[in-house]
């Protein structure tokens, strides 16, 4: 009898003890109270609770996802657009704030997408819808902020909140798109103009170099013929002093051979010397030597 009632003590005990045992993973944090009232914290790890007189609250520690829930919201310009958020936050691992997100608000998660909402609503409110759809960056700000401040004694971190959309009515989607495409086809048309313009501008400049380049080679061209007339009439007064009448018939008798002009030679007169009498020189005396005569008919 004595061995049966010691039986029954050591499995009650063991029992009693396995009924006691947690375990807390990396996960989570462990909230112990005894009889109602909070007694310690739990880290990750093996625990032993009193089975009924103590019990222990488990709480998540990651990053969790929290959707505002689509709503309809007036816009500034009296057009309503269905808009939809999410957050993500999570709890803080120390001792205080797990105590927080379990004693200080009751479903922090309820509480997150109500204050999500009616943020939204008040942020949205006092913008346009085009205005709103291009500042989705400043609203996602401005709500984090105002969840920050409104949850700080809760125990949570807000990481980040994501505007899902912001969508108009069916028919005022519409008319925006139109709109767009009528400011995108302008926008084309102004850079076509543009650059059309830009190549009408560039041929111009060509053609204004092109003629600049016409216009120098024609100036030298003068410098270099008034250069050469310098130089003749230099020579004409250094070596032809007094035969300046000579010098301008052998001009003209040279423009008229290089022109193909056709000169009589008589027979019994050397070729120098109608050329010479051409020029108004005086001419070369004809030779004795009885071989001239033949030399000339050849």
């Amino acid at each position: 009898m004595t061995d049966v009632i010691i039986g029954v003590v050591v499995v009650v005990i063991v029992l009693f003890f396995l009924a006691g045992i947690r375990i807390v993973r990396p996960t989570t944090r462990g909230l112990v109270e005894r009889l109602g009232k909070y007694n310690r914290y739990a880290d990750p790890g093996f625990h032993w609770i009193i089975p009924v007189i103590e019990r222990m609250f488990k709480v998540d520690i990651r990053e969790l996802l929290v959707d505002a829930q689509p709503q309809m919201i007036i816009t500034n310009d009296n057009l309503n657009a269905r808009v939809d958020a999410q957050v993500y936050l999570k709890v803080k691992a120390d001792e205080d704030s797990v105590k927080a997100s379990q004693y200080n608000v009751a479903n922090y998660e309820l509480q997150i997408v109500n204050l999500a909402r009616t943020t939204l609503r008040n942020i949205i409110g006092t913008l346009t819808l085009k205005s709103a759809n291009s500042e989705r960056g400043r609203i996602n700000e401005e709500l984090r902020k105002t969840l920050l401040y409104e949850t700080a004694n809760w125990g949570i971190e807000i990481l980040r909140t994501e505007l899902k959309e912001i969508d108009p009515p069916e028919d005022v989607q519409v008319t925006m798109n139109k709109v767009v495409k009528a400011e995108n086809e302008k926008i084309a048309a102004v850079d076509f103009a543009t650059a059309t313009e830009t190549q009408a501008d560039g041929l111009r400049r060509a053609e204004i170099k092109k003629a600049d380049g016409n216009k120098q080679a024609r100036i030298l061209e003068a410098q270099g013929q008034a250069e050469a007339i310098r130089l003749v009439n230099e020579a004409a007064d250094r070596y032809f002093i007094g035969n300046a009448q000579v010098l301008r018939k052998l001009e003209a008798m040279e423009r008229a051979l290089v022109q193909n002009a056709k000169v009589v030679v008589p027979a019994d007169t050397q070729l120098i010397n109608v050329i010479g009498d051409l020029a108004g020189i005086t001419p070369v005396p004809v030779s004795k030597n009885p071989a001239a005569p033949s030399q000339d008919r050849r």
